[in-house]
């Protein structure tokens, strides 16, 4: 008897374990392309741009033209502009576009430029995606239009497999794809810290936080290398058609366009429209301020190899191009990111900097206002040892509401070289996430970009920390000082604590 029921038990355990493996197999990493590749279609003729920016850049060879764009607003303008303009190519690459206003107003945009033959690439994580996949399946039946996801889960229900899946690939799913880019004809791009939702244009009207951005409007040579970056993206293994990810399931086009232009047609969402000023511009190029591009020759887009998902390829990872600068410092280095956790290899280069005599300055979010608590307290951590080697720390303080939270990640090294992109100054994207951002040295830029931090942390805007002791003080102006995380709760104040002291810094 015992040996039946022994017997039995094995069976069981080989059943559970190859649907166990079933499961991991059909969400592992793959190197083998599914889709068919495709690439950036070269600059060209006949487009809007074409007629304005070729002449630029024929007198300007192996320049690069470069735009700040700090106003959410105009950030979005810009982004809607370029899907008006244009003519041949979209390439998008994003981590989060949102179901809300602005992220189906630009959805329509797209449906609508497909529609008079652009092509459209649209290259979304799949983190963020993953219960929204009846749109992009819709906009994927559009015969100019091709979705696919980066890292996707294969198992796309919600039932059991998927919760497998997710759980045997815990740690290589929890590597994202945290760049953002919108490319238009091969003329012009827009890159930064921004991805597509309400709360990244100035838009958000509920719970939650506005974020305080920054994007480069970018034209010229450097297009070269950000347009070759997206067809790496867009033809690795990791990129995956989302039509291949539902196969036979059928989605109707006709359908969606129709409850979107019912949503976009309600009175409430024209009222929101006319009160956020969102609409389309008469004269899409206008709106683009052209003019605007500062032209130089030392422009350099860098960003992460898709390989970074498989922990391959570390050598081209952002991180060796970046720290060079910084190290490099000799005099001030200025630093932006929402979310601070340099490690213990940052922490180490910070301090020598601060005790070298370089004036090391940081502006990140304070706990109040950050989005993630988790976050905050693997930083709480490294923020006396900062402040003890001579690191000045400013923290943004909540806002009236809608509050602004920090959401730009940005340096400047000596005043001479500045840096705008995804990357966060924490080791998630360090080490998991792949990233992008551009590095420049003109000097109309870098005044821009200082002008913008001096703002960040300016009296109304920030607190500025000093450690006694052991004992942090926060100060705005004449406001006196305080020793506990201001207009934060007991709540947030314990589970920030909490954190700080578990080894898990790495996959915040």
């Amino acid at each position: 008897m015992m040996t039946w029921v022994l017997w039995a038990l094995l069976a069981l355990a080989g059943m559970l374990a190859a649907g166990l493996g079933s499961v991991w197999w059909t969400g592992r990493y793959s190197l083998r392309k599914i889709g068919m590749p495709s690439h950036v279609m070269p600059p060209g003729e006949g487009g809007a741009l074409d007629d304005l920016l070729a002449p630029i850049e024929a007198g300007k060879p192996g320049q690069s033209g470069v735009h700040l764009v700090a106003d959410s607003g105009a950030a979005l303008a810009k982004r809607l502009a370029m899907a008006q303009a244009a003519h041949r190519s979209l390439d998008l690459m994003y981590y989060i576009w949102d179901d809300d206003l602005s992220g189906r107003f630009l959805a329509q945009a797209l449906l609508e430029a497909a529609d008079r033959g652009v092509r459209v690439r649209m290259l979304l994580d799949d983190v963020n995606v993953l219960n929204h996949d009846p749109i992009y399946r819709a906009l994927d039946r559009h015969q100019r239009i091709e979705v696919r996801l980066f890292n996707p889960i294969r198992n796309r229900d919600r039932g059991f497999r998927r919760g497998f899946e997710i759980l045997l690939n815990l740690l290589p799913y929890n590597r994202r794809m945290h760049g953002k880019m919108w490319i238009t004809d091969g003329r012009l791009a827009l890159t930064g810290g921004r991805n597509i939702g309400d709360a990244y244009f100035g838009v958000l009207d509920g719970p939650g936080h506005n974020y305080d951005d920054l994007d480069t409007m970018l034209s010229g040579a450097v297009l070269r290398k950000a347009e070759a970056l997206f067809d790496t993206f867009w033809n690795s293994g990791v990129a995956l058609p989302i039509r291949t990810l539902w196969p036979g399931k059928r989605t109707r086009l006709n359908r969606f366009r129709t409850r979107l232009s019912r949503y976009l047609a309600r009175p409430e969402t024209r009222d929101r429209l006319a009160e956020k000023a969102l609409h389309a511009p008469e004269d899409a190029v206008r709106a683009l301020e052209i003019g605007a591009l500062q032209w130089a020759e030392n422009v350099r887009f860098l960003g992460d190899p898709p390989q970074k998902a498989l922990a391959k390829e570390p050598d081209g990872w952002m991180p060796a191009a970046l720290l060079p600068l910084v190290q490099n410092a000799k005099s001030r280095v200025r630093i932006l990111t929402p979310y601070l956790v340099p490690g213990p290899q940052g922490l180490a280069q910070l301090q020598a900097l601060a005790k070298s005599g370089v004036r090391v300055e940081i502006v990140t979010n304070g706990l109040a206002l950050s989005d993630n608590v988790l976050v905050h307290g693997a930083y709480r951590w490294y923020r006396s040892r900062l402040l003890a080697a001579g690191v000045k720390i400013f923290e943004v303080a909540a806002h009236s509401a809608p509050s602004q939270m920090l959401h730009s990640k940005a340096f400047l090294v000596d005043d001479q070289d500045g840096f705008i992109g995804s990357f966060n100054f924490d080791l998630r994207s360090a080490l998991l996430n792949t990233e992008l951002g551009v590095v420049f040295d003109n000097p109309p830029l870098i005044q821009a970009l200082n002008s913008y931090i001096d703002a960040a942390c300016a009296p109304d805007c920030a607190y500025s920390l000093t450690l006694k002791g052991r004992w942090i003080g926060w100060s705005r102006g004449d406001d006196g000082v305080t020793h506990l995380e201001p207009d934060s709760s007991i709540a947030k104040r314990a589970l920030s604590f909490a954190v700080g002291h578990l080894p898990i810094h790495r996959f915040l």
